[in-house]
């Protein structure tokens, strides 16, 4: 049995040598997504257009505007005179949001009144919306924080406050939307890769023919599916190690966990992926076809489904509960947790139990669908 196996794996990685394009796409197509999808996906929102209508035109409002601006955060692209032109300058884009200084604001300032300062912002991205609008409230607090202070000490007295937070970010403190998201990418690549090559190797078989010959060789199912997995198990392991590499140097992501773990846990997950795309080898006749599949099965549930980009615990409960079709799921939880948390495997072992069973299951149904295939 094991020389059966042995013999093609042996195979196998043969014919991957003379295949120029295959070795391409296993070897550069990662790094390539990793790169566009790393720099394409950031939920940190900068340079901010802001536009301003000052109705004051006070020292006041230009300190508050030059707080706004001091920062990489916001970038002042211009002025308007009449409230009229707020709506042409959303409309066309020109700004993100409008700040509104009343003609009063000095006034009510230096009589220990409020000051009612209007932002407006454009809501058409929700997401962004809501983040332009944090920024802006942190920026006014910090600057109402600033002008407190400076009436409390002109009459010689000391601000008191009664609870002073002082929030502390664990594991990402810059608070970087890209640490949070290399994980992810990981997963997403290693899954795309695992599971077209092997489909892609298998279906190969049948489009030259050579599928007929194994057939009726003395191979079993269960040493076929070995044979052809092992290889793609041993090179996903190094474009796995490429990808990290890359994503240290480019991103600056690091394993703070256990590598021992981290291996073991990306063997399962490639296990699960392998086998996956021994399964949709079974469904496509086609290279073609096999690789529209294999695409499909692999990109989107590991994108929309495994809480890469979308909270799990956000969507309806029907969703959450499709979720557990893919094992990016579980392997992306045991990522995030040995490379930005570096937590022990008492945080993440129900994850590889979850990962061990699915690989098993996917194992059983892909070689109970070959033998079936193999009969016919």
């Amino acid at each position: 049995m094991l020389n059966r196996i042995k013999a093609i794996a042996i195979k196998e990685i043969r014919q991957l040598k003379r295949d120029s394009r295959m070795l391409y796409v296993l070897f550069v197509f990662p790094i390539i997504l990793l790169v566009i999808f790393g720099y394409a996906i950031n939920f940190d929102v900068h340079h901010i257009k802001m536009v301003i209508y000052d109705q004051d035109k006070s020292t006041d409002s230009r300190n508050f505007i030059k707080s706004l601006t001091s920062s990489e955060y916001f970038d002042l692209v211009g002025y308007i005179n009449t409230s009229q032109q707020i709506k042409n300058v959303l409309d066309t884009k020109t700004a993100q949001c409008v700040i509104v200084f009343p003609r009063d604001m000095s006034e009510k300032l230096y009589s220990r009144q409020t000051a009612k300062v209007q932002i407006l912002v454009d809501g058409v991205d929700a997401n962004t919306a809501t983040i332009i609008l944090n920024y802006m409230n942190i920026a006014t607090a910090a600057y109402s924080q600033k002008i407190q202070g400076e009436m409390l000490a002109s009459v010689g007295r000391s601000g008191y406050i009664p609870i002073d937070v002082h929030p502390a970010f664990w594991f990402n403190p810059a608070l970087d939307s890209m640490i949070f998201l290399i994980p992810g990418l990981i997963v997403m690549i290693l899954m795309i890769t695992a599971v077209v090559s092997i489909s892609l190797s298998i279906v190969r078989e049948k489009e030259r023919g050579t599928i007929e010959q194994i057939n009726v060789s003395p191979l079993t199912s269960l040493e076929l599916l070995i044979g052809k997995t092992i290889p793609y198990v041993i090179i996903s392991l190094i474009i796995g190690t490429f990808i990290l590499i890359s994503g240290h140097f480019l991103f600056g992501t690091m394993i703070k966990g256990n590598i021992i773990l981290l291996f073991f846990s990306t063997l399962l997950f490639l296990f699960a992926a392998l086998n996956l795309g021994i399964i949709v080898s079974s469904i496509a006749n086609t290279q073609q076809v096999a690789f529209q599949i294999a695409t499909l099965v692999s990109m989107l549930p590991s994108m929309l489904l495994s809480g890469f980009i979308f909270p799990i615990e956000s969507m309806p409960w029907v969703v959450q509960i499709l979720t557990n079709i893919t094992p990016a799921k579980f392997y992306l939880v045991v990522l995030r947790a040995i490379l930005l948390k570096g937590v022990g495997i008492e945080s993440f072992w129900p994850q590889l139990v979850y990962l061990a069973i699915f690989s098993l299951v996917l194992l059983f149904l892909s070689s109970l669908i070959n033998k079936k295939s193999k009969v016919v």
